[in-house]
């Protein structure tokens, strides 16, 4: 053999022996990154790091800065514009303090374990409302669907109040307020008051006239009323910088817009307490009314009260649980925040009925001062007798007391005449059960008492930054709980989805600030929400109960949270919670079937309200609001049991959730008896990812990947 023929022998011996080591040290690699993989499968580790087919980035989901970060958003998504404006009417209405007891039963029937539930599921399955329903059961995977078209109707309109209250906000600069004094109209011979302001009151008109323009029926459109279409604008661009980098930049914000109303409601509560008639206020609030309580009418009231209060099934919840660490004890998060929302609605009543008691102190004043008057008018006209009136008291000065007793010696004395005399009794209570709600009451009633504080518009501009910050913060929940589960589930990005969104619903929340978008904002607030959000949450309760199973979920609560819950939650989530939202859905269409739809209209001639039933295409709208809302159910429902689409073309019917992942395979979640927490379904299983693949099947292969000793 030729020497050189040795050399090359042995550089090709040694390249053998080269490639055998690379090819023992390939396996061992490959081993060792099953073993890993099967280490994160069995040890549950929390950050959301599985691999996606064709791709070695790992994506991890985006979490909570802080605990009180979250908590803060939580607060700021439950307590919203109703704690201020519908929970003090509901609890004058319903029996003052006795309201409360109701509503405290309620809150841990319905409130705490419904929250619970849809805290517990986010957490565990860190997806958004369309995820995590989807995981728990496919066909009723439009569950989620259905959550995000509520909240796409209730975010149009409740911006719309955002706006109507950055209008205020920016008119509260002025000294005296524009709001304070009705309008005087000149002409060419004399000058007078503004006839409609002065048949009804000066806030009266400045909301309907100066800041909504409003037209007389929802059938007259009037155009754009451009100041609200600014304002609107303005509203929209706050919440989509604030929402643009989801939690991350809505995260910074919650410590001011959660923790300024705190502020603002203490400020006022404390002044209140300072003025004249707060006391009358505060005792009329809580002067309990026994007889109301046994009245279906008042529990009805108050578990549809608990349940929005809440903001059960919007899927904000939902959202904003799934950014959380899977050991966080949600349990103890649930009852904080809603207590937390119910001290706050105590204590936003406590300040509403301060300021209207002494409010309606001024009012009463005034009164016995005009009914005084007149009584001296009698005196000297002979009407009325001087000697029936008591030596000691001047009516010209006459104190409240005093007054009464007048009153009631001249009722006595003129017992056929007294009517023709058209005197008031003037008491406080009459003005104090003039019950106003809602937009009554922010932007007509608490306007009205604030006209009266010394420093009238720094206390303007509180209030007004006050309700702005409180329905920003329930906007970034509703947001959260679209863009959350359409991210997770389309693997969009969010910047972009989130523009899109807030541009889109400017657009088409332009109909609510036309000359007539008061009623729309009505019909919205009565048709899109109530019956749907009934709806979803019974079968969220459904799914988790009874198709997923009670005791599967039990013992999934027990690992994520290193305790078992108490056994009271079993038995509302199984028993009790849903027969009590059955009874609720009922009671609620039974009374929408009764009430006569239609709308308080502002009759500009006669300068009052008039109930008006709404047109033929009004009552279509109203139909298609409920039937749009709930038609993602059945749609999903019936594409998933009948298997209309094809499983491979990458559809609703084909998506299928894993951590942190969605897949495109024919796996039937639904008969799949693994749990949340102990067993992952077969698509939860991470497939190695080895040196080039060389172990994963063909992309078109419907099975899952398998390493070759046949372990997934």
């Amino acid at each position: 053999m030729p020497k050189n023929s040795k050399v090359v022998k042995r550089e090709l011996d040694d390249d053998v022996t080269e490639s055998v080591k690379d090819l023992l040290s390939n396996e061992d690699s490959a081993e060792d990154a099953f073993k890993t993989s099967e280490l994160i499968v069995d040890g549950q580790e929390e950050k959301d790091t599985d691999v996606e087919e064709g791709s070695e980035v790992e994506d991890e989901r985006p979490a909570w800065n802080s605990k009180l970060q979250y908590i803060l958003a939580q607060v700021g998504f439950s307590v919203g514009l109703g704690n201020v404006w519908r929970f003090p009417y509901l609890c004058q209405k319903n029996g003052g303090g006795a309201y409360l007891l109701p509503y405290l039963i309620l809150l841990m029937v319905i409130g705490i374990p419904l929250f619970f539930l849809e805290l517990s599921v986010g957490q565990r399955i860190r997806r958004g409302s369309i995820g995590v329903w989807n995981y728990i059961s496919p066909k009723l995977g439009g569950i989620g669907f259905a959550s995000c078209v509520v909240c796409y109707f209730v975010a149009l309109y409740y911006n719309v109040i955002i706006g109507w209250s950055l209008f205020y906000f920016s008119q509260s600069f002025q000294q005296p307020l524009p709001w304070d004094q009705c309008p005087l109209v000149k002409n060419a011979s004399h000058t007078f008051v503004e006839p409609e302001c002065e048949r009804s009151s000066a806030t009266t008109y400045y909301w309907y006239r100066e800041a909504l323009n409003i037209s007389s029926s929802i059938s007259e459109s009037g155009g754009l009323n451009w100041k609200m279409t600014i304002c609107l604008l303005a509203a929209w661009v706050m919440v989509c910088l604030a929402m643009i980098k989801g939690i991350q930049s809505s995260g910074k914000i919650v410590y001011f817009s959660s923790l300024f109303p705190y502020v603002v409601l203490i400020c006022f509560l404390i002044r209140a307490f300072l003025l004249n008639g707060s006391v009358d206020g505060i005792r009329h609030m809580f002067t309990p009314r026994l007889e109301i309580m046994l009245e279906p009418k008042v529990w009805r009231e108050a578990a549809t009260q608990v349940f929005f209060a809440l903001g059960l099934g919007f899927g904000g919840v939902i959202a904003f649980s799934s950014y959380n660490k899977r050991d966080n004890n949600c349990h103890f998060d649930a009852v904080l925040v809603s207590f937390i929302n119910f001290f706050t609605s105590v204590l936003a009543t406590l300040v509403v009925f301060a300021v209207l008691g002494f409010k309606a102190n001024v009012i009463n004043e005034k009164c016995i001062t005009q009914n005084s008057e007149m009584i001296m008018k009698f005196l000297k006209m002979g009407n009325i007798s001087e000697d029936i009136i008591p030596h000691h008291i001047n009516l010209s000065a006459i104190t409240t007391e005093d007054y009464h007793l007048v009153y009631d010696i001249i009722q006595k004395v003129k017992e056929e005449e007294f009517s023709a005399l058209h005197l008031n009794s003037c008491q406080i209570e009459e003005e104090l059960n003039k019950a106003v709600q809602g937009t009554g009451l922010a932007f007509i009633a608490f306007t009205e008492a604030m006209t009266h504080f010394p420093a009238s518009p720094f206390w303007s501009v509180m209030f007004f930054l006050m309700l702005v910050n409180l329905g920003l913060g329930s906007m970034f929940g509703t947001i959260e709980g679209i863009v959350t589960p359409i991210v997770d589930t389309f693997k969009v990005r969010k910047e972009i989805l989130t523009v899109i969104c807030c541009l889109l619903a400017f657009c088409i929340g332009l109909i609510f600030v036309q000359r007539s978008g008061n009623y729309f904002v009505t019909m919205f607030d009565d048709y899109s929400a109530t019956l749907p959000l009934l709806i979803v949450v019974i079968l969220e309760n459904i799914a988790v109960c009874f198709v997923y199973g009670i005791d599967k979920f039990m013992e999934d609560l027990k690992d994520m949270l290193g305790f078992a819950p108490c056994r009271y939650y079993y038995y509302m989530w199984k028993y009790i919670s849903p027969l009590m939202l059955l009874s609720l859905l009922i009671a609620s269409i039974v009374n929408m079937g009764l009430s006569p739809p239609g709308y308080n209209a502002w009759i500009e001639n006669k300068a009052s309200e008039e109930f008006l039933s709404y047109p033929a295409w009004g009552m279509a709208v109203c139909i298609s609001l409920v039937v749009l809302a709930i038609l993602p159910v059945p749609v999903v429902f019936i594409i998933r049991r009948f298997n209309l689409v094809d499983d491979s073309s990458g559809n609703l019917a084909s998506v299928t959730y894993k951590r942190g992942r969605v897949l495109k395979e024919p796996v039937n979640l639904e008969g799949d008896d693994t749990s949340l927490i102990h067993g992952k379904t077969s698509t939860d299983v991470p497939s190695p990812n080895f040196g080039k693949n060389i172990y994963r099947k063909q992309s078109g292969s419907p099975t899952l990947d398998t390493a070759p000793n046949g372990r997934c």
